[in-house]
This record gives C-alpha cells, sequence and structure tokens, in this order.
C-alpha cells in the first residue's frame, strides 16, 4: 500500500478519533453549525489500551490510573482497565461481561477501577502471563484519563526499570530507534479494542531503504486481542538502528514497541510524534553516558537535520553534530555521546527543508559498564492545554520542562495520593529556549502513588517529560514518558437553529 493511500486513511481515522474515541453529545439546538463558532467542550469517552507488560517470570508491573478534574465535564460516569480478552467495549464503563480464554460468558474482574477524578487508582500484577488490557473511561472519568504501567524486573534480558503509557488506538505510528541487531528482542504489540478484526501492515526501514519482506503485510489482530510481533522475523539480516511504520488497513490498534537487550537493560519504546519539520524530545537525564539519535524521513527527497540542545542557559550546538543528513526513506543514526554535559538537556531538531518531514527518537543509556540501564526519548507534541502524568512516587520523579520558542508559564499540581494526601500546586516560569529539571511538588501527606498535571498557562509552546529512576543491586534503573496533551477537551462547532432549511 502507497504512502499517500496511506496516509488518506489514517487522515480520515483521525478525523473521528479523540483520545481514541470521543463520544460528544449533540447540542440541544438542532440547525446548522455557524462557521467559525465553535465550543471547546470535556471529551465524553476514552479508550486505551496497555500492553502486555513483559515476558519475565519475575516481571513486577504497578498500573495507576488519574483522570483530572475537568470543569462542565459529566457528573456521572465510571472507568475501568481489563484484560483484553475479558473486556466488552461495547459497554460505556468498558466492562462487565466477557468472555474468557473458555468462551463462557463470565463477569470480569477490573485490573482498575478508578473511584472519582482527581484521585489516583493502583492494580498490580506479576509474572509473565500478565495480559494486556483494555480501558474504557465515559462521563466524568474520560477528559485527560491517563494510564501507566511500571514494570520492574530484576534480571535477564532487558532487565531494569520499564514504563509505559497506555496509549488511544489509533491507524498509524513510526517507531524510531528499533533494532533487529543480535543483543536485541525487540517486539511491537498490537492490542485491538474492538469488536472487530483489525488489519495490520508493518514496515521496516534500515540505513539502505525499506527492509523487503512480506511477512509483515496483512497482519490479523483478532478482537479484544494483542498481537506481540519480534520485529527480527521480518528482516533477513540484522541491523543496528531501524525504523517500523505501522499502519492499519482496516480498524485501529494501540501500538508500542518493547526493546530489551541482553547487556543494556530496556523500556518501552512510544510512538514518535507526526513526521513534522521541527521535533522536539524533552528531557533527556542529565547524567546520561550515551546518546544516540535515531532519524527517519518517509519523503523521497534527502534532508539535513539542525540539531540544538535546549540547555539551562539556553539553545546551543553540540560541537561536531551541527548537523545531521537523514537520506529520504533511510535511517540514519547518530551518537551524540554524553551532550547533556551534567545538564538538563532536550533536542530540537529542524528540517532544513520544509518537504521533509522526519520522525526522530533517541535511546540513552546512563550508569557505567556492567551497571547500566536503557530508556527511548521519542519527538512528542506540545502541551497544548494539560498533560498528564501518573504513577509518581514520594522519591525518583523527575519533571522535564522545554520551551524551545518563548518564554512560558506553567502550573504544576501533584494530585492527592492513591492512600491518601492532599494536593499541592506550584506555578513555573520556563525561559525561552532553555530546559528545566524539576522536582515536582509532592502532596501533603502522601500515601500511595501521585500523578501531576501540567497546564500551559501562558507564553509560548512547552515540551514535557517525566523521568522515573530506581536502583536494584547497584543497576540505575529507569524510565523516561514523554507529556503530550492529555486531549481532555475537544473543539465542537456550534449550532443554531435555522428553520429555513426546511424550505430548501
Amino acid at each position: 500500500m502507497n504512502r499517500t493511500t496511506l496516509s488518506l486513511i489514517a487522515g480520515a481515522a483521525a478525523l473521528a478519533a479523540v483520545t481514541g474515541f470521543a463520544a460528544l453529545d449533540a447540542p440541544d439546538a438542532a440547525g446548522t453549525a455557524t462557521a467559525g463558532a465553535v465550543a471547546k467542550l470535556p471529551v465524553e469517552r476514552t479508550t486505551l489500551v496497555c500492553p502486555s507488560p513483559s515476558s519475565s517470570d519475575i516481571a513486577d508491573t504497578t498500573y495507576a490510573s488519574f483522570t483530572p478534574v475537568t470543569r462542565g465535564a459529566a457528573g456521572a460516569g465510571r472507568a475501568q482497565l481489563q484484560a483484553a480478552d475479558e473486556a466488552d467495549t461495547g459497554d460505556a464503563a468498558g466492562g462487565g461481561k466477557g468472555k474468557g480464554k473458555s468462551g463462557a460468558k463470565k463477569t470480569a474482574k477490573p485490573v482498575v477501577a478508578p473511584k472519582a477524578p482527581g484521585t489516583p487508582a493502583t492494580g498490580d500484577t506479576s509474572g509473565a502471563d500478565a495480559p494486556a488490557l483494555i480501558g474504557t473511561a465515559d462521563g466524568r472519568f474520560a477528559p485527560g484519563w491517563t494510564m501507566q504501567a511500571t514494570t520492574e524486573v530484576a534480571a535477564g534480558t532487558g532487565r531494569g526499570l520499564l514504563g509505559v503509557n497506555c496509549a488511544a488506538p489509533d491507524t498509524e505510528f513510526w517507531f524510531p530507534g528499533v533494532s533487529t541487531a543480535a543483543d536485541r528482542s525487540d517486539y511491537v504489540h498490537l492490542t485491538n479494542p474492538d469488536a472487530s478484526a483489525a488489519v495490520v501492515d508493518i514496515e521496516l526501514y534500515g540505513k539502505d531503504g525499506a527492509v523487503k519482506s512480506t511477512v509483515g503485510e496483512g497482519i490479523t489482530v483478532a478482537p479484544h486481542s494483542s498481537e506481540p510481533v519480534l520485529l527480527s522475523t521480518l528482516a533477513d539480516a540484522p541491523q543496528q538502528d531501524l525504523t517500523v511504520h505501522v499502519s492499519v488497513r482496516s480498524g485501529r490498534v494501540g501500538a508500542a514497541v518493547q526493546a530489551l537487550d541482553d547487556k543494556l537493560g530496556g523500556d518501552w519504546l512510544a510512538a514518535s510524534a507526526d513526521p513534522a519539520g521541527t521535533l522536539v524530545l524533552p528531557g533527556i537525564p542529565k547524567d546520561a553516558t550515551s546518546v544516540r539519535l535515531v532519524a527517519f524521513t518517509p519523503a523521497d527527497s534527502d534532508t539535513d537535520l539542525k540539531v540544538r540542545l535546549a540547555s539551562p542557559s539556553g539553545l546551543i550546538t553540540p560541537a561536531g553534530h551541527e548537523t545531521v543528513h537523514v537520506k529520504g526513506g533511510m535511517t540514519t543514526a547518530v551518537d551524540l555521546g554524553d551532550v547533556t554535559r551534567g545538564e538538563a538537556g532536550s533536542l530540537v531538531l529542524t528540517s532544513a527543508s520544509g518537504s521533509a518531514p522526519v520522525v526522530a527518537a533517541v535511546r540513552v543509556v546512563r550508569g557505567k559498564a556492567g551497571a547500566q540501564e536503557t530508556a527511548f526519548v521519542p519527538a512528542t507534541g506540545a502541551i497544548g492545554t494539560r498533560a498528564t502524568s501518573a504513577g509518581n512516587s514520594g522519591k525518583g520523579s523527575t519533571l522535564s520542562l522545554t520551551a524551545p520558542t518563548a518564554a512560558a508559564t506553567v502550573k504544576v499540581t501533584a494530585s492527592a495520593g492513591s492512600g491518601g494526601g492532599t494536593a499541592v500546586s506550584k506555578t513555573y516560569t520556563v525561559k525561552a529556549g532553555t530546559t528545566q529539571d524539576l522536582t515536582p511538588p509532592v502532596p501533603d501527606g502522601l500515601k500511595g502513588t501521585y500523578a501531576l498535571t501540567v497546564e500551559r498557562l501562558s507564553g509560548g509552546p512547552v515540551y514535557g517529560a517525566r523521568t522515573l529512576t530506581a536502583v536494584h543491586d547497584g543497576v540505575p534503573g529507569f524510565t523516561v514518558q514523554t507529556l503530550p496533551d492529555d486531549r481532555g477537551t475537544v473543539m465542537v462547532p456550534r449550532a443554531e437553529e435555522d428553520l429555513s432549511v426546511l424550505q430548501k
């Protein structure tokens, strides 16, 4: 299927989905919409999918759910997260009755069942048999609903701290930074939340262009199920740096890549922001010992990427890496070393050719030889109105904010804890062209975990990321999740009564 056709399909599907699935009641007044008159209304229904967390028998996973309080949201509703084969997304609550592996009808017990917006809810699982999950929220639980899965694996391939935001299903995903090298085991997890099958194509692009393979074409993902696909099975020869393109012919899926290394630990790689001429990769840890940039353009023409680092003092150009040449349809990788040099940093990439949009991600390594861990930071969208991050603890959380073009003021709120505590807020100013690493506020009397919401109050665009850290047997485990807008609201045309349409 060519790129033009895929783009049309993805575009049409994107118009029909906001935060996975947004169902908005029609305005009370029937009639035609007045051009240019729109209202920003809270989303009324949200679907999220979480991939199966680990294939390790010694994995321990915690799920954290949070919905920020949103003005104008419906007064009723609920949210639930359940095993994929037990989910029933036709139910407004996303749960209730479903089919287990035996095919018999049964009442499914939700993995996480939040009680009220503004208060986090958590759930735990362990071992290699933890399933993929499908979650739905409606009414007051839907706007900005966020789910985080955090997994600790003590030993073995991919050991360390792995984190992933449960994502909204979509029809197209780009994953620069995957690998089929001998020391890597990378899987793309495809989860179908709907009652009909989805058909998916997976394409790989390496340093020489498209990897020829028919194995990734027409993969069927059954209703309410998940398929992990080992990427090395889609290529004849191993490659160190690849870009994966997931496109959906019919239906929709959630997609995420689990990248596991024999020596360097592992983490989840979330999809990059859509191909664009300017990209921001926020929140590279200041103590990173290795940063590897992987970029790809789906355009036929080449482009030169201007590379800048937004540091605490402003935008700087890394010595020796002023530009990166990216060939059309080919993946390019560059080692930036310890580019942050002990300071907070975010990459700002600008394509010299506006006709050659790019996707990008960095692989970050912390620690010394023999005690190293890996995480990934993909390009992400700006915090338009509000971003939400769940699963924070009293220690080990860092919030990174970047304002690449103009100064901005943001409000950061730490929610009540999942087991108790009082929410607190603090306002910060991020100077133009800088990155600021913050120790986020902690709820008074915190018990359990808490969520962070970041609201842009004024100024230029703001990009964010949250880093979780934990040390196990001397290995500095960490995971980074970017903070795009939580899409808790949607623009809806206002309608006015117009009886003249009856005369036409």
